[in-house]
């Protein structure tokens, strides 16, 4: 991705604690992309919610809707490539539809949500190419302990599971843009060569498709 190549987005998708921050900032520093992270601390409902998710769930949703929103126009409208970490699609796909599921949004409230998402997403631009990176839940575990973010820790693993599932679901229908699967359990892109020559062939090989 010199200079001289075509603007990119690249995306990238996982659940909590999978690793997308580290790729985020290693590929952008490698492939001179412009990082976006998840606007979480900036969500005005977020203690409300965490305080009364039924009664919360769905202003909480709709704001990181209308935020995730933005910066998808954004990336799109941007000169430089970029590169983002989680994206508007896993908003509705994974995290909303899990709060449905576990009756915290409500039917009524879920109708309108997906109604207003897929208006949105279908005046969106998808990006070049989507990455998807998996790991095992001892794995996904073990990060989650050692990075120490405090409101992680208590993440009951069933829940990472109930992510997980919807995850994998999604990723096996989703087919708007090029994608690259990563498993990241053993992968160590960041020390060892072998690791990082294979990383950059795979996702450079998916972005000459497009």
């Amino acid at each position: 991705m010199s200079a001289r190549s075509p603007r990119r987005f690249v995306a990238v998708a996982g659940n909590i604690g999978v690793g997308k921050s580290t790729l985020v900032n290693f590929l952008a520093g490698h492939y001179k992309l412009t990082p976006h992270f998840e606007p979480n601390q900036q969500n005005p409902y977020l203690v409300d919610f965490y305080g009364d998710m039924p009664r919360w769930a769905f202003h909480s949703q709709v704001y990181f809707l209308a935020k995730k929103f933005a910066i998808h126009q954004a990336l799109i409208a941007s000169r430089e490539p970029v590169i983002q970490d989680r994206t508007i699609y896993e908003d509705a796909e994974i995290f909303a539809e899990n709060l449905h599921r576990r009756r915290q949004l409500s039917a009524r409230d879920y109708q309108t949500y997906r109604e207003l998402y897929e208006a949105i997403v279908r005046q969106l631009p998808p990006p070049d190419l989507m990455i998807y990176l998996k790991c095992s839940m001892r794995t996904l575990r073990r990060r989650i302990t050692l990075r120490g973010r405090p409101e992680e820790q208590a993440i009951p693993t069933s829940y990472l599971r109930r992510l997980q599932s919807l995850y994998d679901a999604w990723f096996e229908r989703y087919d708007l843009s090029e994608t690259v699967i990563i498993e990241t359990d053993k992968l160590d892109y960041l020390h060892d060569l072998v690791d990082r020559i294979d990383l950059f062939s795979r996702v450079e090989k998916a972005l000459a498709l497009r």
